[in-house]
């Protein structure tokens, strides 16, 4: 009986000594002892040495014993702060990458640099992204990120405060996500997640309900305002004489006149309906067998008015087009010039031209990668160029490398709206890879491209992975 007194006793004793001496730790996920060590202020030796029987591989929920330093009085402050803190900190430890994330995104996230986040994640430097691949996040942005939460978590108050207000828009024609969330200062993540509707699709005529600073809602209040006003004087006139001044010009019919075209050489759709005043749409309406293919030769028949023919012929190199308008040569607004071996797109209403390829190129956000695809059920890189530029009749090569070879070379601070920007990206000795400009602002070039990892998507020179892998830029329009 007295023996075994003792031996509860010292059992008593070692356990009173081992809560002294150790603190006992709950393994969470993404902890790991270097994690873990840096929470208690100890040396990863140390906790090793504290359990000589833990598996290399730390199992999750399994108990670590942690040398305790502090004094009996500090022990329970630690205690606490262990049982409070890790849930933010394990949680921040890995990130498993969702669809449309880059490394420049996921950097931001966690408040790090792109080089931090490949430091901790090797394979990062030879394998592109993969959705749903887990990324270890270095200890540091652990910190950084609780200390959002906790900011965010306390500024609450601000973020509904007066200086928000939420505006109903309807999706006009032309108009993309990417174009309403520049419009209303947000990104198009943020757009897509306040309307999760559209996500999938952006339909003509949605009604969607954006949260924004009350400064970009009152811009925009303003400036359709303004817009609604032009387009009341423009269909109305400023008075009643202007109105009559004007109509006797319109409708007469001695003012339209018809005029035969031969189709030259480099000539489009979009350069003669140009030319003559005229819609692609409506060329095509007047001339329906040429909605497939417009072929060198065709004989065209237009009305339009009588000062865009006469304009016409005024371009003509022959001297017949002067004496008969209804066989005028033509000059293509779009003929070649040779340059280095370079071609050169000219166009008649530039800004205009830009921002259509603009609009529709990044109607295609969102669709998925796809090597050789050039439709939207996919696009790789020169695909989407193709696509993109096909649509207004402006043919270019099939690959990246071939896109590179025409045009002028500009230099990157020149770099304008509707260029392409090429790169040799994956350690490529030769081009490889091609995108259009969106916008230029304090030397960053903002460009859509379809990549490998994200599909269609809007990416920045200032993103370190482009920055580093950028070539050239080249104008192909002027």
């Amino acid at each position: 009986m007295v023996f075994r007194l003792i031996i509860v006793l010292f059992f008593f004793s070692v356990g009173v000594f081992s809560q002294e001496k150790f603190i006992k730790h709950k393994i969470s996920k993404g902890e790991n002892l270097s994690v873990i060590a840096k929470k208690y202020g100890v040396k990863t030796k140390d906790i090793e040495e504290a359990n000589p029987n833990a598996p290399k591989i730390l199992k999750l929920n399994s108990v670590l014993l942690i040398p305790n330093n502090n004094k009996k009085g500090t022990t329970k402050k630690t205690e606490i702060a262990a049982n409070t803190t890790p849930a933010i900190i394990s949680n921040s430890g890995q990130h498993e990458v969702r669809e449309k994330e880059n490394l420049w995104v996921i950097s931001k996230k966690y408040n790090i640099s792109v080089d931090d986040l490949k430091k901790a994640n090797p394979s990062l430097e030879n394998e592109d992204l993969k959705i749903g691949q887990k990324l270890n996040i270095p200890s540091s942005a652990v910190v950084s990120n609780e200390k959002t939460t906790k900011n965010q978590n306390t500024e609450k108050p601000e973020i509904i405060s007066s200086t928000d207000v939420e505006v109903v828009v309807e999706v006009k024609p032309k108009e993309t996500k990417y174009l309403i969330a520049k419009k209303y200062g947000i990104t198009v993540a943020e757009l897509e997640r306040q309307n999760p509707s559209i996500k999938k699709k952006l339909p003509v005529g949605s009604v969607l309900k954006i949260r924004t600073s009350k400064e970009k809602a009152d811009q925009q209040i303003k400036d359709n305002s303004v817009a609604s006003q032009t387009q009341v004087a423009e269909n109305t006139g400023t008075t009643s004489e202007t109105t009559e001044a004007v109509k006797p010009e319109i409708i007469p019919a001695t003012t339209d006149v018809e005029v035969v075209v031969e189709v030259q050489s480099k000539e489009t759709k979009y350069s003669i309906a140009k030319k003559y005043g005229i819609t692609v749409k409506e060329l095509e309406k007047q001339n329906p067998f040429i909605k497939r293919k417009l072929s060198v030769g065709y004989v065209l028949k237009i009305r339009t008015s009588k000062e865009k023919a006469d304009a016409a012929a005024g371009l003509s190199t022959t001297p017949q087009s002067n004496e008969n308008l209804s066989t005028p040569s033509q000059v293509a607004d779009n003929s070649e010039i040779k340059k280095d071996t370079t071609t050169v797109f000219r166009v008649g209403n530039h800004s205009d031209l830009v921002n259509q390829l603009i609009v529709n190129a990044t109607e295609n956000i969102g669709i998925r990668y796809r090597s050789g695809g050039t439709t939207k059920a996919g696009f790789d890189c020169s695909g989407l160029m193709i696509c993109t530029f096909n649509n207004f009749d402006i043919k270019l090569p099939r690959s990246s490398i071939e896109q590179s070879r025409i045009g002028m070379k500009v230099n990157s601070e020149e770099a304008q709206k509707g260029d392409l920007i090429f790169f040799r990206t994956n350690g490529r000795r030769h081009i490889n890879h091609v995108g259009m400009v969106v916008e230029v602002l304090d030397g960053e070039i903002k460009f859509v491209h379809s990549s490998t990892h994200g599909g269609v998507m809007i990416s920045s020179t200032k993103e370190p992975y482009y920055g580093r892998t950028f070539t050239q830029v080249n104008r192909v329009l002027q």
